[in-house]
């Protein structure tokens, strides 16, 4: 029987980290990992986002069971399933969130995750290339950070559309402020993408890191109340591993609580529908879902103006290849996202409350990651901290089959309400003098759309995942009975297995959540490490 001092399920964003940070400590780990190794040309390439996201071979092709707040339609996502996780095929925006979000986690009885606490694990990841305060800013991280330095006028007619409608530029929003505009930063280094296989895992196997792909965790292996290892399959073979000292989930917000709850850890009701032995009754193993929902508007431009449509076919094409090769920027290397506005839906409020998203190009309607022929521009819009919740749960025991999701998008009066206001904010911007001479017209929704009632109801049939999917662990003190674990990511109630993903997450930050789960894969390893 092989026995390593920790098992980690799933060898994601936040599973590099800790395989790294374990085994520089001397520890011996063991990385279980459903998909393949991150060695395809593609997860280098930036761009090759495009491919990656819709590839069954490396990323979970999951949806939502229909529900009427969006559209009675089921919502696609795609989460990773890959040696780096969804950091090998997302879209690499780095966004860590605000003060206020943290110190929210805080006030929940987390105590040790308000923002000064967390800060400094923030920093230890990254290596920050360009401008920003090093009171905030990690230089002497493993991860490459940076702002694109493509130029583009339609890009510089957005930032100051967005500063006429009285949004302040802000060249940092991961410093000091969150608010305003500015160009996204992303985990992109040399032209190339960062992710945490490339930055943590691989030099992890390379200090003797045990990493198993292909390998579906099964089930956790209890003795009594404390967890010994996991059962996989691998390549038609059930297998098992042991865990001297713990196992650690990292599977991520959709398959964590599948695999607690396949092992008997959840609510009981569930577990004994689908003939599963109670082992440990926890309620709120799947429960809190909740993820950024985002409809997107689109706009044509006018004939001649420079659009990233103009240079993914042909000879453009060739030239941009070239570009990529020889380090000078190029459309290759940028990240979906090129420029955001953190706003506040009304004036009053101390915080902003929404964000949109803004790329110089567009995407046919039903043709997922193909460009436009025409020149064109899109902006997505989402509430930052939706307060609808939902859930995830096992459809059955069989291991193979995929859960149910159901985020009940909208569900709340609040986001609606916000996500309208973003909305309108969207196309008052896309409307405003710098951007005004090269545009031809408003594509979708439209300008029909017009009332709070037209806005919801495009919002409904058109909004998509943000992939940001979190809280189905949440953390938590055990007088909450939803919540699955506590502020040192341990599972209330048993002994040796911890949770360290985007799942734990109590509230979404105001944020892509790829900066923050790693920085909660940072602090894990450091408690994990105290704590033995």
């Amino acid at each position: 029987m092989e026995v390593f001092d920790h098992v980690i399920v799933g060898g994601g964003t936040a599973a590099g980290i800790l395989a790294w940070r374990l085994t520089e400590a001397g520890r011996s780990i063991c990385v279980l990992e459903a998909g393949p190794s991150d060695s395809k040309f593609y997860h280098r390439v930036p761009a090759g986002f495009i491919k990656t996201l819709f590839d069954p071979d490396v990323t979970w092709q999951l949806a939502s069971t229909p529900n009427p707040h969006s559209g009675d339609r089921p919502i696609q996502y795609t989460q990773g399933k890959v040696l780096g996780g969804s950091s090998s095929v997302n879209g690499m925006v780095y966004n860590r969130g605000q003060r206020a979000d943290f110190d929210h986690w805080a006030q929940l009885g987390n105590r040790g995750w308000g923002y000064d606490d967390i800060l400094p694990y923030f920093r230890r990841t990254e290596r920050r290339e360009g401008e920003g305060d090093d009171a905030y800013r990690g230089r002497e991280g493993r991860l490459g950070v940076s702002t694109s330095p493509w130029p583009s006028a339609v890009v510089d007619a957005f930032i100051d559309s967005a500063a006429e409608r009285g949004h302040p530029y802000n060249p940092d929003y991961n410093g000091a402020r969150q608010e305003g505009v500015g160009r996204y930063q992303s985990a992109i280094a040399g032209g190339r993408r960062a992710s945490t296989a490339t930055a943590f895992l691989h030099p992890a196997r390379r200090m003797g890191a045990v990493v198993r792909t292909h390998a579906l965790a099964t089930r956790i292996l209890m003795e009594g109340k404390r967890a010994s290892g996991v059962a996989y399959r691998q390549h038609g073979e059930t297998k098992e591993v042991m865990a001297r000292r713990s196992v650690i989930l990292a599977a991520g917000t959709t398959n964590t609580p599948k695999l607690l709850q396949l092992s008997g850890i959840g609510p009981a009701a569930l577990l004994q529908r689908h003939g599963i032995p109670v082992l440990h009754a926890l309620p709120g193993v799947g429960e809190n879902f909740h993820d950024h929902y985002s409809p997107r508007l689109v706009v044509r431009l006018r004939e001649g103006v420079d659009s990233l449509n103009a240079h993914v076919r042909g000879l453009p094409l060739v030239g941009q290849v070239l570009r990529w090769m020889s380090g000078r920027p190029s459309i290759l290397a940028l990240s979906p996202a090129l420029v955001h506005v953190f706003g506040r839906s009304d004036p009053a409020f101390d915080m902003t409350d929404y964000s949109l998203v803004f790329t110089p190009g567009s995407y046919k309607q039903g043709f997922i990651g193909r460009l436009d022929d025409f020149p064109g521009m899109t902006c997505g819009a989402w509430q930052m901290r939706p307060e609808s919740r939902g859930h995830v749960r096992i459809a059955s025991a069989d291991p193979m089959d995929v859960p149910l999701l159901d985020p009940d998008y909208l569900g709340v009066e609040k986001d609606r309400a916000v996500l309208i206001a973003a909305l309108r904010e969207a196309r008052a911007i896309l409307s405003a003098a710098p951007l005004a001479p090269m545009i031809e017209g408003e594509l979708f929704p439209g300008p029909d759309v017009q009332s709070d009632d037209e806005w919801l109801d495009f919002a409904r049939q058109y909004g998509n995942s943000s992939y940001h999917l979190v809280g189905t662990a949440k953390m938590g003190p055990a007088s909450d009975p939803m919540t699955v674990v506590d502020d040192r990511l341990r599972v209330h109630g048993l002994d040796g297995l911890r949770v360290v993903d985007a799942s734990i997450i109590p509230v979404i930050p105001s944020a892509n959540t790829y900066a923050a789960t790693m920085m909660i894969a940072e602090k894990a390893s450091d408690m994990i490490l105290s704590d033995a």
